[in-house]
């Protein structure tokens, strides 16, 4: 019969696996701002998300979670987009008349307002109230 207490026995000299964890120990606290502008570096499209989680000691599904937080508040939506491009319509005579020089149009619903430099701000304010009425 053979013995098996060599092949089950633990070595006792041998070298033992030793982890050091640095960093936090504890449970971190994410304000708004900054979970704000860590979503925003990851909607980069030059950058992906599992560097940007990895660059703040993050889970790419914690900045997942984020992403989907802050797409239901509305003002932070905002915030995390930024700046955007709002469309221009153009005309077909795009170009502007030579006398229009310090014209301008404001457009309330389907009536449009067009006023020179010279309209004095009490009358502006009196026909864009009578606008405003309309229906």
């Amino acid at each position: 019969m053979r013995n098996h207490s060599r092949t089950t026995a633990t070595n006792t000299d041998g070298f033992r696996r030793l982890e050091v964890i640095t960093g936090v120990g504890r449970r971190r606290r994410w304000s708004l701002e900054e979970k704000a502008r860590i979503v925003a570096e990851s909607l980069d499209p030059a950058t992906s998300s599992s560097a940007v989680a990895r660059r703040y000691g993050l889970h790419a599904s914690q900045l997942f979670v984020w992403r989907r937080q802050l797409q239901r508040s509305a003002p932070s939506v905002a915030a995390v987009s930024g700046p955007g491009f709002v469309p221009v319509l153009l005309t077909e005579d795009s170009a502007a008349p030579a006398g229009t020089v310090g014209r301008m149009e404001i457009a309330l619903g389907p009536a449009v307002v067009r006023v020179g430099a010279d309209v004095e701000a009490a009358a502006l304010r009196r026909v864009l109230e009578v606008v405003r009425r309309l229906p």
